[in-house]
């Protein structure tokens, strides 16, 4: 097997770089740091930026190099817009859910639990913000009830994978459901006729 190529090396080092980096935004909205971390964000910037005006000729390589680019500049979105917001004292993707009695659900959803969010899509590559949205509130519960978070671009796919499948069946909207029952957080997915996933 031949040695690793440089850009092999810095892409190993970028996913490290950027779970530390996301590690340490989150440590940094729970307010266990005073500042956030712009010295890891500002290196694993620069290495993204030295591989992207040189041509990789590896589309292996490429692929891997877009994927973790990809990433960055998603998870830069969601803490700039977590930065604005605390700046502006409003509530952001890091902000810990309201007190329960303002999320209790009413009527036959409250069997499901406590519903924090619900959100129906069509086309979620179109509705960016529907998806934002979502996932804001489902990784705040989650945070909230010590549950691992998980990073934008998994959670993107896998709500694209479910509004795919579900279109396939001839269901033209699908709706999300952000839920905690029982002290967990759930997200369900249904058709408008009903059949939960």
């Amino acid at each position: 097997m031949s040695d690793p190529t440089d850009l092999q090396k810095d892409i190993a080092q970028l996913t490290a770089d950027l779970k530390r980096l996301e590690a340490e935004y989150s440590m940094f909205f729970a307010g266990r740091l005073p500042r956030p971390p712009w010295e890891t964000r500002s290196r694993v910037e620069s290495l993204i930026k030295r591989w992207d005006r040189r041509h990789i000729p590896g589309t292996a390589d490429r692929f891997r190099f877009e994927m973790v680019q990809s990433r960055f500049q998603t998870m830069v979105d969601v803490w700039d817009r977590g930065q604005r917001a605390r700046e502006d004292g409003r509530p952001g993707p890091f902000a810990a859910p309201p007190p329960a009695p303002a999320r209790e659900a009413r009527g036959p959803e409250a069997a499901g639990g406590r519903v924090l969010h619900v959100a129906a899509l069509k086309d979620p590559l179109r509705e960016m913000d529907k998806v934002h949205a979502l996932y804001d509130s489902l990784m705040a519960a989650r945070r909230s009830s010590g549950e691992e978070v998980v990073p934008f671009h998994r959670f993107a796919a896998l709500v694209s994978d479910q509004v795919s499948k579900l279109r396939t069946s001839g269901t033209a909207e699908v709706a999300f459901r952000v839920a905690v029952k029982d002290g967990k957080v759930k997200l369900t997915v249904r058709g408008p006729k009903g059949g939960g996933t």
